[in-house]
């Protein structure tokens, strides 16, 4: 799955502001720096470069809901 394709099925399926303009735009991030892989159980968004502060943690979205998922690691 690409990142816009994850985007999509996020913001159909959930009220997540995770891909708000607001939010990617205070994070100083852009959808050409995100890369998706999958795991087990969950799908992992991964920032190829640091956005404001050094900040490069990924984000994890269950494959059933598309819900974040938080303590993955």
């Amino acid at each position: 799955m690409r990142p816009c394709e994850l985007k999509y099925k996020i913001k159909s399926m959930t009220d997540s502001n995770f891909f708000d303009r607001k939010t990617m735009n205070f994070f100083g991030d852009t959808m050409a720096n995100y890369g998706c892989c999958s795991h087990k159980e969950y799908w992992e968004l991964w920032r190829k470069k640091p956005v404001k502060g050094g900040f490069q943690d990924s984000a994890f979205f269950c494959k059933k809901t598309f819900k974040r998922v938080l303590n993955v690691r």
